[in-house]
This record gives structure tokens, sequence and C-alpha cells, in this order.
């Protein structure tokens, strides 16, 4: 009996299943480096997060909207540049308008808004600071 066929066709199978088992150790490699890279980067991306989340927790709040009338940034301009507690009828004498009921009704409107939008704070009746 001649076995040099069989003997030949098995070193043809060995030969392919070797350059297989090669060629799939090169891809294992490739993919465990590609996985430490992704496993690095996410540690990074938690330590990012954690890092993030301590410093926002440090921030100041950010401020509320403001409603849309021109008076509101002017109002917190004077209540920057004070020293003491305000009134209503005082936040119109720094704006400038005339110290009528009309006007200095409008104003503690808008000052009990800011109240509300807690910007400012009213330390007794009718009378307002900034909210520290």
């Amino acid at each position: 009996m001649n076995l040099q066929p069989l003997l030949d066709a098995l070193g043809i199978q060995e030969e392919a299943a070797r350059g297989l088992a090669d060629d799939l150790r090169t891809r294992i490699g490739e993919l465990q480096a590609r996985l430490r890279e992704a496993e690095t980067h996410l540690e990074h991306l938690a330590i990012t997060r954690k890092t993030v989340t301590g410093v926002a927790d440090r921030l100041p709040a950010a401020p509320p909207d403001l409603p849309k009338h021109r008076d509101y940034p002017r109002i917190l301009g004077v209540f920057n540049d004070a020293t003491s507690p305000l009134r209503a009828r005082d936040v119109c004498e720094a704006l400038d308008h005339e110290l009528l009921p009309k006007n200095i009704e409008g104003t503690r409107a808008k000052l009990k808004r800011l109240v509300k939008l807690d910007i400012l704070t009213e330390a007794d009746t009718g009378s307002f600071t900034r909210k520290q």
C-alpha cells in the first residue's frame, strides 16, 4: 500500500491549518492591542467624567435668564453699585425715571420678579439687595 499520497494530502492540510492558525494569532494580537487602547480610552473618559463632575459641583450656578425688558440689566447695574439695600423709589431715581407712582410701582414689580428669579432678595418689606 502506498501511503505517500495520503501523507502529501495530510501535509497540505497541515500547512493550511498552520497558516490559518498563524493568521488568527496575528489577528488576535491586533485585536488585543485595539482592546487595550479601547480600555485605556475608557479609563481616561471615566477619569475625565469624575474630574468634570467634581469641578462642576464647585462652579456657581448659571444665572437665570432675565426677562426681555431693557430695564432689567440696568436695574442689576444699579444693585452692583449699591452698598446698601434699595427701595423701588431709589432704583427709579438711579434709572432717571420720573418719580411717578406708575413708574415706582412698575419698578417694584420688576424688583419682585428679580426676587422670584433668586437674583435679588427682599431684606425688609420694600427694601431689596443683591443676592449673595
